[in-house]
């Protein structure tokens, strides 16, 4: 059940003012919007997909990209593990949703995701550091309570914006097939060479249309302009040759790795991953065996 209030009697929570949400216009009525009791075309169905992907999955995911540089460069790990996930996982399932791939068992399965996207109408061509980068969020990133121990090495802020920069590319529709009629075909086309350009052109030149780490950068007022731009060298205005990057040497044992010997206590109390119990089963078995010491 939706909380009262939330949506109750109108399309907006009650105590935001008709007309506006922040500093965005939002229309209530129109043409189109105005007979929603008719039923709606195909061409309108696809464009409200396309949109709810751009919205839901890749603005979204641009946001938790930016909150994963926040945490980053405050020495936030677990939080910059977490936000990193979240935006790839919103990446890859913006592209496998407006490619209508269906994903409704990859919950925030990252590599099973990413291994959908081999359905799309184009190839993604990440490099070996990005697709490193991506595993080790898909591995450690889920996990929001320390409930597994962690290790960071190396240029972890520099990795984060690499990755971001390479699958972001594909964050555009793609395939013409899916497009709806009033989609301009050329601007698919026109995208493709884009991306198949990327590699060989400075990474700050490549855009997004109607992406919002676009919007951020355009504004020079944003709040989120400054973290976004700090230190980057994919997303800004300019080239930049070099950035000063932090060597990440950071960990941290998880209280379970520790004592494994709490656990069926611990499960009075609170809920543990079954994957976990399982793998903390194993491993309180080899302590008790004194063939591991944590």
């Amino acid at each position: 059940m939706l909380p009262k209030g939330l949506f109750g009697g109108g399309l907006l929570p009650d105590w935001i003012p008709a007309g506006t949400i922040g500093s965005a216009q939002v229309t209530l009525s129109g043409k189109e919007e105005s007979s929603l009791n008719v039923p709606a075309t195909q061409e309108q169905i696809d464009r409200r997909i396309n949109d709810f992907a751009s919205r839901c999955f890749r603005d979204i995911a641009d946001r938790d990209y930016i909150a994963a540089r926040l945490a980053s460069r405050a020495l936030l790990i677990p939080q910059f593990l977490w936000s990193a996930q979240q935006a790839v996982e919103k990446y890859l399932k913006y592209f496998l949703l407006v490619h209508r791939i269906k994903a409704t068992k990859v919950r925030h399965d990252i590599h099973k995701a990413l291994e959908l996207t081999k359905r799309g109408p184009f190839p993604m061509d990440l490099s070996p550091p990005c697709l490193e980068f991506i595993n080790t969020v898909a591995e450690l990133g889920e996990y929001r309570y320390l409930d597994v121990s962690y290790f960071v090495q190396g240029y972890a802020l520099l990795d984060l914006d690499r990755a971001v920069w390479e699958l972001r590319r594909y964050c555009q529709l793609l395939d013409t097939q899916q497009a709806a009629p009033s989609e301009h075909l050329k601007r698919i086309e026109l995208a493709k060479e884009q991306i198949r350009q990327s590699k060989s052109r400075p990474p700050h030149e490549f855009k997004v249309l109607g992406g919002y780490l676009e919007e951020v950068l355009a504004n020079k007022k944003h709040a989120a302009r400054s973290p976004l731009i700090w230190n980057n060298a994919f997303f800004g205005n300019r080239k930049r040759e070099t950035v000063r990057a932090h060597d990440h040497f950071i960990g941290e044992n998880a209280p379970l790795y520790l004592f494994p010997q709490m656990l069926d206590q611990l499960l009075e109390y609170v809920f543990i991953p079954p994957k976990l119990v399982d793998q903390y089963r194993l491993h309180l078995a080899e302590v008790e065996a004194g063939r591991i010491t944590p």
